[in-house]
Protein backbone atom coordinates (compact mmCIF):
# COMPACT_ATOMS: atom_id res chain seq x y z
CA UNK A 1 0.00 0.00 0.00
CA UNK A 2 2.46 2.39 0.90
CA UNK A 3 4.33 1.64 -2.21
CA UNK A 4 1.46 2.12 -4.48
CA UNK A 5 0.60 5.68 -2.47
CA UNK A 6 4.19 6.51 -3.94
CA UNK A 7 3.89 5.43 -7.53
CA UNK A 8 0.52 7.50 -7.14
CA UNK A 9 2.21 10.55 -5.06
CA UNK A 10 5.05 10.78 -7.90
CA UNK A 11 2.35 10.12 -10.89
CA UNK A 12 0.35 13.71 -9.48
CA UNK A 13 3.48 15.54 -9.36
CA UNK A 14 4.47 14.63 -12.45
CA UNK A 15 1.52 15.06 -13.74
CA UNK A 16 0.99 18.70 -12.47
CA UNK A 17 4.38 19.41 -13.46
CA UNK A 18 3.96 18.37 -17.17
CA UNK A 19 0.80 20.21 -17.06
CA UNK A 20 2.42 23.36 -15.67
CA UNK A 21 4.90 23.27 -18.32
CA UNK A 22 2.32 23.37 -20.96
CA UNK A 23 1.36 26.65 -21.90
CA UNK A 24 -2.15 27.60 -23.49
CA UNK A 25 -1.94 29.72 -26.49
CA UNK A 26 -4.02 31.21 -28.06
CA UNK A 27 -3.04 32.58 -31.61
CA UNK A 28 -4.32 36.19 -32.27
CA UNK A 29 -3.46 37.50 -35.82
CA UNK A 30 -1.39 40.57 -35.76
CA UNK A 31 -3.61 43.69 -36.67
CA UNK A 32 -3.48 44.10 -40.55
CA UNK A 33 -5.55 45.58 -43.44
CA UNK A 34 -4.65 42.78 -45.37
CA UNK A 35 -4.94 43.59 -49.26
CA UNK A 36 -7.22 46.98 -48.67
CA UNK A 37 -6.50 50.22 -47.69
CA UNK A 38 -8.28 52.29 -45.31
CA UNK A 39 -6.21 55.60 -45.28
CA UNK A 40 -9.36 57.41 -46.50
CA UNK A 41 -12.33 55.75 -45.88
CA UNK A 42 -16.10 57.11 -46.25
CA UNK A 43 -19.39 55.62 -45.35
CA UNK A 44 -22.40 55.49 -47.41
CA UNK A 45 -26.43 55.23 -46.14
CA UNK A 46 -29.06 56.05 -44.69
CA UNK A 47 -30.06 57.11 -41.04
CA UNK A 48 -28.50 53.71 -39.70
CA UNK A 49 -25.30 54.88 -41.04
CA UNK A 50 -26.06 58.32 -39.55
CA UNK A 51 -25.92 57.27 -36.26
CA UNK A 52 -29.72 57.68 -35.90
CA UNK A 53 -31.27 56.06 -32.50
CA UNK A 54 -34.98 57.06 -30.63
CA UNK A 55 -36.57 58.67 -33.11
CA UNK A 56 -34.00 61.63 -34.24
CA UNK A 57 -30.37 62.60 -35.00
CA UNK A 58 -28.39 63.61 -32.10
CA UNK A 59 -25.08 64.15 -30.97
CA UNK A 60 -24.60 61.04 -28.84
CA UNK A 61 -26.11 58.86 -31.74
CA UNK A 62 -23.43 60.10 -34.20
CA UNK A 63 -20.59 59.24 -31.92
CA UNK A 64 -21.99 55.79 -31.71
CA UNK A 65 -22.43 55.41 -34.91
CA UNK A 66 -21.50 52.10 -36.65
CA UNK A 67 -19.19 53.87 -39.30
CA UNK A 68 -16.94 55.42 -36.53
CA UNK A 69 -16.68 52.19 -34.43
CA UNK A 70 -15.74 50.56 -37.90
CA UNK A 71 -12.94 53.40 -38.24
CA UNK A 72 -11.98 53.36 -34.75
CA UNK A 73 -11.16 49.77 -35.30
CA UNK A 74 -9.46 50.64 -38.90
CA UNK A 75 -6.90 53.04 -36.81
CA UNK A 76 -5.17 49.94 -35.20
CA UNK A 77 -4.18 48.65 -38.79
CA UNK A 78 -3.20 51.99 -40.21
CA UNK A 79 -6.93 53.85 -41.04
CA UNK A 80 -7.08 57.46 -41.64
CA UNK A 81 -8.88 60.00 -39.71
CA UNK A 82 -13.18 59.89 -39.86
CA UNK A 83 -14.40 62.87 -39.29
CA UNK A 84 -18.50 63.37 -38.77
CA UNK A 85 -20.62 66.36 -39.44
CA UNK A 86 -21.57 66.25 -35.88
CA UNK A 87 -23.33 68.63 -34.12
CA UNK A 88 -22.12 71.24 -31.84
CA UNK A 89 -22.29 70.15 -28.30
CA UNK A 90 -24.60 73.12 -27.93
CA UNK A 91 -27.06 71.16 -30.36
CA UNK A 92 -26.48 67.86 -28.62
CA UNK A 93 -30.10 67.24 -28.92
CA UNK A 94 -29.91 67.40 -32.99
CA UNK A 95 -33.35 67.15 -34.40
CA UNK A 96 -35.15 65.79 -31.10
CA UNK A 97 -35.19 61.86 -29.98
CA UNK A 98 -37.09 59.98 -27.11
CA UNK A 99 -35.92 59.07 -23.66
CA UNK A 100 -37.62 56.63 -21.63
CA UNK A 101 -38.81 57.76 -18.34
CA UNK A 102 -39.90 54.62 -16.36
CA UNK A 103 -42.65 52.00 -17.27
CA UNK A 104 -46.40 51.62 -16.52
CA UNK A 105 -47.91 49.73 -14.04
CA UNK A 106 -48.94 46.99 -16.81
CA UNK A 107 -45.34 47.08 -17.88
CA UNK A 108 -45.05 49.25 -20.86
CA UNK A 109 -42.77 51.62 -21.27
CA UNK A 110 -43.58 55.83 -21.32
CA UNK A 111 -41.53 58.12 -23.55
CA UNK A 112 -41.06 61.70 -23.46
CA UNK A 113 -40.16 63.38 -26.60
CA UNK A 114 -36.74 65.31 -26.18
CA UNK A 115 -36.90 68.93 -28.14
CA UNK A 116 -34.66 69.25 -30.99
CA UNK A 117 -31.98 72.10 -31.30
CA UNK A 118 -30.73 72.11 -34.62
CA UNK A 119 -32.79 73.66 -36.47
CA UNK A 120 -32.46 77.01 -37.90
CA UNK A 121 -35.61 77.18 -40.49
CA UNK A 122 -38.19 75.49 -42.30
CA UNK A 123 -38.79 76.05 -46.00
CA UNK A 124 -41.95 75.56 -47.94
CA UNK A 125 -40.93 73.85 -51.48
CA UNK A 126 -44.02 73.90 -54.08
CA UNK A 127 -45.16 70.84 -54.85
CA UNK A 128 -43.20 68.93 -52.50
CA UNK A 129 -44.11 70.59 -48.64
CA UNK A 130 -41.91 71.89 -45.47
CA UNK A 131 -39.08 71.05 -45.16
CA UNK A 132 -37.19 70.99 -41.56
CA UNK A 133 -33.89 72.81 -42.04
CA UNK A 134 -31.07 72.27 -39.47
CA UNK A 135 -27.84 73.70 -38.70
CA UNK A 136 -25.31 73.65 -41.24
CA UNK A 137 -21.92 71.95 -41.05
CA UNK A 138 -18.65 72.71 -42.88
CA UNK A 139 -15.61 71.07 -42.79
CA UNK A 140 -14.19 67.43 -44.37
CA UNK A 141 -16.91 64.58 -44.03
CA UNK A 142 -16.25 60.90 -44.05
CA UNK A 143 -19.55 59.74 -42.76
CA UNK A 144 -22.41 60.14 -45.83
CA UNK A 145 -24.99 59.19 -44.04
CA UNK A 146 -28.29 60.73 -44.69
CA UNK A 147 -31.53 59.67 -42.74
CA UNK A 148 -34.43 59.32 -44.50
CA UNK A 149 -32.26 58.63 -48.39
CA UNK A 150 -33.77 55.69 -50.46
CA UNK A 151 -31.73 54.49 -53.29
CA UNK A 152 -34.25 55.57 -55.44
CA UNK A 153 -33.26 59.55 -54.79
CA UNK A 154 -29.30 59.15 -54.98
CA UNK A 155 -28.88 60.42 -58.12
CA UNK A 156 -31.95 63.23 -58.16
CA UNK A 157 -30.56 66.79 -58.61
CA UNK A 158 -33.23 68.81 -55.97
CA UNK A 159 -32.92 66.18 -53.58
CA UNK A 160 -30.36 68.94 -51.54
CA UNK A 161 -33.10 70.66 -51.22
CA UNK A 162 -35.99 68.23 -49.91
CA UNK A 163 -34.31 66.26 -47.07
CA UNK A 164 -32.95 69.25 -44.08
CA UNK A 165 -30.21 65.87 -43.36
CA UNK A 166 -28.82 66.15 -46.79
CA UNK A 167 -29.19 69.91 -46.74
CA UNK A 168 -26.95 70.54 -43.93
CA UNK A 169 -24.35 69.03 -45.40
CA UNK A 170 -24.44 70.76 -48.78
CA UNK A 171 -22.52 74.62 -49.46
CA UNK A 172 -25.83 75.99 -51.03
CA UNK A 173 -28.96 76.63 -49.52
CA UNK A 174 -32.45 74.82 -50.07
CA UNK A 175 -34.11 75.38 -52.45
CA UNK A 176 -31.16 76.16 -54.66
CA UNK A 177 -28.90 73.06 -54.42
CA UNK A 178 -28.42 70.66 -58.01
CA UNK A 179 -25.46 68.34 -56.20
CA UNK A 180 -26.89 64.72 -56.38
CA UNK A 181 -26.05 62.18 -53.51
CA UNK A 182 -23.89 60.21 -55.25
CA UNK A 183 -21.84 62.99 -56.85
CA UNK A 184 -21.34 64.62 -53.83
CA UNK A 185 -20.26 61.47 -51.68
CA UNK A 186 -17.48 60.58 -54.46
CA UNK A 187 -16.11 64.22 -55.09
CA UNK A 188 -13.05 63.33 -52.83
CA UNK A 189 -10.80 60.57 -53.60
CA UNK A 190 -11.03 57.67 -51.26
CA UNK A 191 -9.82 54.34 -50.53
CA UNK A 192 -12.45 52.28 -49.09
CA UNK A 193 -16.04 52.44 -48.60
CA UNK A 194 -19.11 50.95 -47.13
CA UNK A 195 -22.31 51.41 -48.19
CA UNK A 196 -25.75 50.19 -46.76
CA UNK A 197 -28.11 52.06 -49.16
CA UNK A 198 -31.65 50.75 -49.85
CA UNK A 199 -33.46 50.33 -46.31
CA UNK A 200 -35.87 53.04 -47.22
CA UNK A 201 -36.88 51.78 -50.29
CA UNK A 202 -38.45 48.78 -48.31
CA UNK A 203 -39.01 50.52 -44.77
CA UNK A 204 -41.05 53.66 -45.33
CA UNK A 205 -43.38 51.26 -47.20
CA UNK A 206 -43.66 49.53 -44.54
CA UNK A 207 -43.87 51.68 -41.59
CA UNK A 208 -46.64 53.62 -43.36
CA UNK A 209 -48.83 50.52 -42.88
CA UNK A 210 -48.11 50.09 -46.78
CA UNK A 211 -50.48 53.66 -46.74
CA UNK A 212 -47.95 56.70 -47.17
CA UNK A 213 -45.06 55.07 -49.37
CA UNK A 214 -44.47 52.46 -52.26
CA UNK A 215 -41.88 50.10 -52.36
CA UNK A 216 -38.98 50.95 -55.26
CA UNK A 217 -39.73 49.29 -58.24
CA UNK A 218 -37.33 46.01 -58.52
CA UNK A 219 -35.88 47.10 -61.77
CA UNK A 220 -34.89 51.03 -60.92
CA UNK A 221 -33.07 49.33 -57.72
CA UNK A 222 -31.19 46.74 -59.51
CA UNK A 223 -29.91 49.14 -62.21
CA UNK A 224 -29.54 52.26 -59.47
CA UNK A 225 -27.32 49.94 -57.69
CA UNK A 226 -25.40 49.10 -59.68
CA UNK A 227 -24.96 51.91 -61.45
CA UNK A 228 -23.90 53.54 -58.30
CA UNK A 229 -21.57 50.34 -57.00
CA UNK A 230 -19.89 51.27 -60.66
CA UNK A 231 -19.26 54.83 -59.57
CA UNK A 232 -17.89 54.14 -56.24
CA UNK A 233 -15.38 51.67 -57.07
CA UNK A 234 -14.68 53.37 -60.58
CA UNK A 235 -11.28 54.15 -59.98
CA UNK A 236 -9.99 50.72 -57.65
CA UNK A 237 -11.54 51.55 -54.62
CA UNK A 238 -12.76 48.57 -52.35
CA UNK A 239 -15.26 47.99 -50.15
CA UNK A 240 -18.14 46.73 -48.33
CA UNK A 241 -21.67 46.94 -48.71
CA UNK A 242 -25.00 45.16 -46.40
CA UNK A 243 -28.14 43.61 -47.36
CA UNK A 244 -31.26 44.96 -45.97
CA UNK A 245 -32.28 43.56 -43.32
CA UNK A 246 -35.77 42.12 -42.69
CA UNK A 247 -37.66 45.23 -42.32
CA UNK A 248 -41.42 43.28 -41.09
CA UNK A 249 -38.91 41.52 -38.20
CA UNK A 250 -37.67 44.54 -36.21
CA UNK A 251 -39.57 45.71 -32.99
CA UNK A 252 -41.54 48.04 -34.54
CA UNK A 253 -43.96 45.29 -35.60
CA UNK A 254 -43.40 42.50 -33.03
CA UNK A 255 -43.87 44.69 -29.76
CA UNK A 256 -47.69 45.65 -29.93
CA UNK A 257 -49.67 42.58 -31.01
CA UNK A 258 -52.72 41.71 -32.31
CA UNK A 259 -53.26 39.07 -29.53
CA UNK A 260 -52.00 41.56 -26.84
CA UNK A 261 -54.54 43.91 -27.95
CA UNK A 262 -57.50 41.62 -27.91
CA UNK A 263 -56.91 40.69 -24.86
CA UNK A 264 -56.88 43.92 -22.84
CA UNK A 265 -60.11 44.73 -25.29
CA UNK A 266 -61.31 41.75 -23.67
CA UNK A 267 -60.58 42.16 -19.60
CA UNK A 268 -63.26 45.29 -20.28
CA UNK A 269 -65.59 43.61 -22.83
CA UNK A 270 -65.33 39.96 -22.73
CA UNK A 271 -67.89 39.78 -25.65
CA UNK A 272 -65.61 41.72 -27.66
CA UNK A 273 -64.08 38.46 -30.45
CA UNK A 274 -62.08 40.01 -32.46
CA UNK A 275 -60.16 43.32 -34.16
CA UNK A 276 -61.10 44.49 -37.39
CA UNK A 277 -58.63 45.91 -39.73
CA UNK A 278 -58.66 47.35 -43.34
CA UNK A 279 -56.45 44.72 -45.42
CA UNK A 280 -54.74 44.69 -48.87
CA UNK A 281 -56.66 42.33 -51.10
CA UNK A 282 -54.93 40.47 -54.68
CA UNK A 283 -56.57 43.28 -56.76
CA UNK A 284 -54.92 45.99 -54.70
CA UNK A 285 -58.09 46.87 -53.51
CA UNK A 286 -58.39 47.05 -49.60
CA UNK A 287 -61.70 45.83 -47.28
CA UNK A 288 -62.10 44.90 -43.41
CA UNK A 289 -61.42 41.41 -42.09
CA UNK A 290 -60.79 39.86 -38.62
CA UNK A 291 -56.98 40.59 -37.60
CA UNK A 292 -54.65 37.65 -37.09
CA UNK A 293 -51.27 36.68 -35.50
CA UNK A 294 -49.80 37.57 -38.90
CA UNK A 295 -51.09 41.33 -38.98
CA UNK A 296 -48.57 43.61 -38.03
CA UNK A 297 -49.08 46.43 -35.74
CA UNK A 298 -47.26 48.89 -35.63
CA UNK A 299 -45.11 50.44 -32.57
CA UNK A 300 -46.76 53.65 -32.22
CA UNK A 301 -50.28 52.63 -32.87
CA UNK A 302 -52.29 54.70 -29.67
CA UNK A 303 -53.84 51.43 -28.40
CA UNK A 304 -56.62 53.61 -26.46
CA UNK A 305 -58.64 54.19 -29.56
CA UNK A 306 -59.97 50.60 -29.36
CA UNK A 307 -63.26 50.53 -28.19
CA UNK A 308 -63.79 54.08 -28.55
CA UNK A 309 -67.32 54.88 -30.33
CA UNK A 310 -67.11 56.08 -34.37
CA UNK A 311 -69.74 57.46 -35.99
CA UNK A 312 -70.67 55.57 -38.99
CA UNK A 313 -74.05 55.24 -41.28
CA UNK A 314 -75.29 52.73 -39.21
CA UNK A 315 -74.59 54.72 -35.98
CA UNK A 316 -71.75 54.92 -33.38
CA UNK A 317 -70.13 51.72 -33.22
CA UNK A 318 -66.70 51.17 -31.22
CA UNK A 319 -63.12 51.51 -33.03
CA UNK A 320 -61.38 48.53 -34.26
CA UNK A 321 -64.47 45.97 -33.41
CA UNK A 322 -66.68 46.08 -36.57
CA UNK A 323 -65.89 45.65 -40.21
CA UNK A 324 -67.35 49.26 -39.95
CA UNK A 325 -64.72 50.82 -38.27
CA UNK A 326 -61.65 48.81 -38.96
CA UNK A 327 -58.21 49.98 -37.77
CA UNK A 328 -56.73 52.54 -39.68
CA UNK A 329 -54.26 51.01 -42.78
CA UNK A 330 -51.37 53.35 -41.21
CA UNK A 331 -51.53 51.40 -38.02
CA UNK A 332 -51.04 47.97 -40.05
CA UNK A 333 -48.80 46.21 -42.18
CA UNK A 334 -51.50 42.88 -43.09
CA UNK A 335 -50.47 40.16 -44.22
CA UNK A 336 -50.40 40.71 -48.07
CA UNK A 337 -48.30 43.27 -47.39
CA UNK A 338 -45.81 42.24 -45.06
CA UNK A 339 -45.66 39.29 -48.07
CA UNK A 340 -45.27 41.97 -50.58
CA UNK A 341 -42.43 43.55 -48.61
CA UNK A 342 -40.50 40.70 -47.88
CA UNK A 343 -40.72 39.89 -51.83
CA UNK A 344 -39.43 43.26 -52.89
CA UNK A 345 -36.70 42.79 -49.75
CA UNK A 346 -35.62 39.63 -51.18
CA UNK A 347 -34.90 40.99 -54.66
CA UNK A 348 -33.37 43.81 -53.41
CA UNK A 349 -30.79 41.38 -51.80
CA UNK A 350 -30.48 39.64 -54.75
CA UNK A 351 -29.45 42.68 -56.81
CA UNK A 352 -26.91 43.03 -53.82
CA UNK A 353 -25.32 40.42 -53.37
CA UNK A 354 -24.77 40.05 -57.49
CA UNK A 355 -23.37 43.54 -57.33
CA UNK A 356 -20.68 43.04 -54.77
CA UNK A 357 -19.56 39.37 -56.13
CA UNK A 358 -18.78 41.41 -59.58
CA UNK A 359 -16.78 43.72 -58.09
CA UNK A 360 -15.33 41.69 -55.48
CA UNK A 361 -16.66 43.09 -52.66
CA UNK A 362 -17.15 42.60 -48.84
CA UNK A 363 -20.58 41.44 -47.84
CA UNK A 364 -22.37 41.84 -44.42
CA UNK A 365 -25.48 39.92 -44.91
CA UNK A 366 -27.70 41.84 -42.27
CA UNK A 367 -30.96 40.07 -43.60
CA UNK A 368 -29.83 36.44 -42.03
CA UNK A 369 -27.85 38.13 -38.84
CA UNK A 370 -30.83 39.97 -37.91
CA UNK A 371 -32.98 37.30 -38.18
CA UNK A 372 -31.10 34.72 -36.80
CA UNK A 373 -31.05 37.37 -33.58
CA UNK A 374 -34.64 37.49 -33.87
CA UNK A 375 -34.82 33.45 -33.64
CA UNK A 376 -32.43 32.81 -31.13
CA UNK A 377 -30.97 35.75 -30.20
CA UNK A 378 -27.30 36.64 -29.47
CA UNK A 379 -24.18 36.85 -26.91
CA UNK A 380 -21.39 39.06 -27.67
CA UNK A 381 -18.58 39.24 -24.87
CA UNK A 382 -20.75 38.00 -22.14
CA UNK A 383 -23.68 39.90 -22.81
CA UNK A 384 -27.31 38.37 -23.82
CA UNK A 385 -28.42 40.42 -26.45
CA UNK A 386 -32.33 40.06 -28.44
CA UNK A 387 -34.44 41.85 -30.69
CA UNK A 388 -36.94 42.31 -28.16
CA UNK A 389 -38.21 45.92 -27.72
CA UNK A 390 -36.17 47.92 -25.20
CA UNK A 391 -34.75 44.70 -22.82
CA UNK A 392 -32.85 43.13 -25.93
CA UNK A 393 -30.43 45.81 -25.88
CA UNK A 394 -30.21 45.59 -29.84
CA UNK A 395 -32.85 48.13 -30.88
CA UNK A 396 -33.34 51.69 -29.54
CA UNK A 397 -36.67 53.70 -28.83
CA UNK A 398 -38.05 53.71 -32.06
CA UNK A 399 -38.06 49.78 -32.71
CA UNK A 400 -36.17 50.28 -35.72
CA UNK A 401 -32.84 51.85 -35.35
CA UNK A 402 -30.11 50.52 -33.29
CA UNK A 403 -28.65 51.53 -29.54
CA UNK A 404 -25.02 52.50 -29.20
CA UNK A 405 -24.64 48.32 -28.26
CA UNK A 406 -26.99 47.89 -31.39
CA UNK A 407 -24.27 49.60 -33.81
CA UNK A 408 -21.25 48.12 -31.97
CA UNK A 409 -22.74 44.57 -33.05
CA UNK A 410 -23.13 46.09 -36.41
CA UNK A 411 -19.95 47.54 -36.80
CA UNK A 412 -18.08 43.88 -35.93
CA UNK A 413 -19.92 42.04 -38.76
CA UNK A 414 -18.99 44.67 -41.03
CA UNK A 415 -15.43 44.41 -39.85
CA UNK A 416 -15.63 40.21 -40.42
CA UNK A 417 -16.67 40.96 -43.76
CA UNK A 418 -13.78 42.69 -44.60
CA UNK A 419 -11.43 40.85 -42.78
CA UNK A 420 -12.66 37.36 -45.14
CA UNK A 421 -12.32 39.52 -48.27
CA UNK A 422 -9.64 41.42 -47.72
CA UNK A 423 -7.31 38.65 -45.25
CA UNK A 424 -7.17 41.30 -43.05
CA UNK A 425 -6.56 41.21 -39.01
CA UNK A 426 -9.17 44.43 -38.13
CA UNK A 427 -9.39 43.62 -34.61
CA UNK A 428 -13.44 43.65 -33.34
CA UNK A 429 -14.55 46.18 -31.04
CA UNK A 430 -15.60 45.38 -27.51
CA UNK A 431 -19.23 45.22 -27.63
CA UNK A 432 -19.84 45.06 -23.95
CA UNK A 433 -18.46 48.98 -23.68
CA UNK A 434 -21.43 50.65 -25.46
CA UNK A 435 -24.77 51.08 -23.73
CA UNK A 436 -28.13 49.40 -24.61
CA UNK A 437 -31.24 51.21 -23.88
CA UNK A 438 -30.72 54.24 -21.50
CA UNK A 439 -32.93 53.42 -18.35
CA UNK A 440 -34.11 56.58 -16.40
Amino acid sequence: MKTYRSYLHIFLVTGLLGFGACKTSINTPAPSRGTADFSRYISVGNSLTAGYADGGLYLEGQLNSYPSIIAAQMQKVGGGTFTQPLFSTDQADGSGHLILTGFNADGTPKTQQVAATAVRDQITIPGFGNVVLFAKYTGDINNYGVPGIKLQQITYAPYGNLNGYFERLLPGNSPTNTTTYLDFVTAKPYTFFTDWLGNNDALLYATSGGAGDVLTDKAQFSQLYNYSIGQLTKSGQKGAVATIPDVTAVPYFNTVTVGAILAAVQKANPAAKALVINALNADGSHSPRVATAADLIVLTFPTSMIGQPVNTPVGPLPYGLTPYTPIDDKYVLDQGEVAMTQDYVNSYNATIKAAASAKGLAVFDAYAFLNNVKANGLVVDGVNLSSAYISGGIFSLDGVHLTPRGYAVVANEFIKAINKQYNASIPLANVSSYRGVKFP
